[in-house]
């Protein structure tokens, strides 16, 4: 694998532009590296900002290299600190460029500016800068103390953002490359890039040649080109975007006091798990405690082809109906993936040439047209295992209703909407009555499903909410399943039983089926009024 200084170098010296992009974190830098960038800029104001102190060396030296290097571990592509004036003088510079190879960093920028450093776009003009002489020496120092040949030192040239002229800025530049700089920052507070495209012709490729646009962030990429810079930083949009989206999300969340509108529309737990690296924790766990962990799958029963749509469904069953431009059952694994349920199984029946979902395994029903789901389920069963989640295919529902299930680990979990007292529409019969009403206010309390019925009275009481057509299963809840599925196969009129008959039976048969309350924030597409609802529901 060839080192990270060394990869540094060559985007340094290609003929071609190259690209840094900011990060200021572990995780961030994680993303910057998925996003296709070859090399990060580790930005002083945003590794400040982080740490939630002034972009003036208030973060200490040692506080910022350890952070570089948790961005270092995380990514495999090279970082260049932002390293302010280098902390002090030439012998500060020399420790700096010590610690920051023994921690895998593959090059520093110092600027021209006084310790403690201010950042460039506040009071530039005010900014007074150091001695040439002492800081061509704390280049040569640093480029002295370094082990690794490829070790970059870029010196950054704040003349321009100090109120100096060009003739200033060519003899810092020039001066900090005969000490040794492996190339040249050259920096401005211009909205336009004026002073760099003149610098960079007045440069003519002496030694790599570096820019940050911040200021003059909306000129062509082309230009740079045409002006042979070798290098472009965007040295601060992620931090600027985090800061964004985190302000909206805090504002969202003390409005509304719920955090429903947005969890879908944010990262996964599991995502943020992943960018963590729990996959190869995960693996590392099965490698060395031996252990054998079932993956989670999906089993979704869509045989039918919806008899209400007319002819929405002529070619096509109503899995395949489209919610706003995508198939619903693309939506359902959809919400499956980004739940980390990989494995997914869909009984299909009617047109089952016309499902086109990528990476699911389809299980036919042929005879779909003379029984219901409980004889799709009955076909689905060798690929049962003890963690899957069963579920009708024309279900809509938010991500925390999936999350809630799968965090269960009862041998049978069920959820009920609770808002749903009363038959709201023809098809709706799956209500539920359980031990316990809902108060929706103690979220995950022992609560046991006591009977599905079509009706919502049932032996003098009334229900206690709807049944989303969804089952969570786990260990011998697998057992349970099975057993009430070859003892309902007895029956005569098994082709016509649905999954609420066997919850019935499992119940008859002594074991419990846990229930978890939700209150709204789902969907079972039904009827045409159905459709139309869904497409405001999404």
């Amino acid at each position: 694998m060839t080192k990270k200084t060394k990869l540094l170098r060559n985007l340094l010296n290609k003929t071609s532009l190259e690209f840094l992009l900011e990060a200021h974190n572990g995780i961030s830098a994680k993303i910057a590296e998925e996003a296709g960038f070859e090399g990060i800029w580790a930005s002083g104001l945003a590794l400040s900002a982080q740490y939630g102190v002034r972009d003036n060396n208030e973060a200490s030296w040692t506080q910022i290299v350890d952070m570089v290097e948790f961005m270092a571990d995380a990514t495999t592509i090279p970082i260049l600190l932002d390293g302010d004036t280098g902390y002090g003088n030439f012998n500060n510079m020399r420790r700096l460029v010590k610690k920051l190879e023994q921690r895998g960093i593959a090059g520093v920028c110092i600027e021209d500016k006084l310790f403690p450093k201010t950042n460039s776009f506040i009071k530039g003009e005010k900014q007074a800068l150091a001695d040439v002489a002492e800081f061509s020496g704390k280049i040569a120092a640093g480029k002295d103390s370094q082990l690794d040949e490829d070790f970059c030192i870029i010196a950054r040239v704040e003349a321009f953002i100090a109120g100096w002229d060009m003739k200033e800025a060519l003899y810092r530049a020039e001066s900090y490359r005969k000490a040794g700089a492996d190339g040249v920052l050259i920096h401005s507070s211009l909205p336009n890039p004026s002073q760099i495209l003149e610098f960079a012709q007045e440069w003519a490729n002496r030694s790599p040649l570096v820019i940050v646009p911040t200021k003059y962030y909306s000129t062509p990429v082309e230009a740079y080109r045409k002006a042979e810079i070798s290098m472009v930083i965007w040295a601060n949009h992620m931090l600027r975007g985090s800061v964004h989206y985190m302000q909206q999300i805090a504002s969202t969340i003390k409005t509304k006091k719920a955090v429903t509108d947005i969890e879908d529309d944010i990262a996964t737990v599991n995502e943020v798990f992943r960018l963590q690296g729990a996959d190869e924790l995960a693996a590392a766990e099965k490698r060395y405690f031996n252990e054998t962990a079932q993956e989670t799958r999906a089993i979704v029963l869509a045989a039918s082809r919806g008899d209400k749509f007319a002819e929405l469904t002529e070619n096509r069953p109503k899995a395949m109906l489209p919610i706003n431009g995508k198939p619903l059952l693309s939506r359902l694994t959809d919400r499956f993936r980004k739940a980390n349920v990989k494995k997914i199984f869909v009984v299909s029946g009617y047109k089952s040439q016309s499902i086109n979902v990528p990476n699911i395994n389809l299980v036919e029903n042929l005879d779909f047209e003379s029984n219901r789901e409980l004889a799709s389920l009955n076909l689905a069963q060798t690929h049962f295992n003890e963690d899957m989640i069963i579920l009708y295919g024309d279900l809509l529902f938010r991500g925390y209703v999936l999350k809630g299930l799968l965090e269960s680990k009862r041998e049978l979990t069920v959820v009920v909407d609770s808002s749903k007292r009363s038959k709201e529409q023809e098809g709706d019969n799956d209500f539920a009555f359980c031990s316990v009403e809902d108060n929706r206010e103690l979220w995950g309390q022992d609560v046991l499903l006591e009977r599905i019925d079509t009706k919502p009275e049932h032996k003098g009481r009334d229900c206690s909410g709807r049944w989303v057509g969804m089952v969570r299963v786990h260990g011998t809840g697998r057992d349970w399943i099975e057993t009430a599925i070859d003892e309902l196969k007895s029956l005569s009129t098994f082709d016509n039983l649905d999954l609420g008959h066997l919850l019935n039976k499992i119940i008859d048969n002594g074991h419990p089926i846990r229930v978890i309350y939700i209150h709204g924030h789902w969907l079972n597409v039904n009827s045409l009024g159905d459709l139309e609802h869904a497409r405001s529901f999404m």
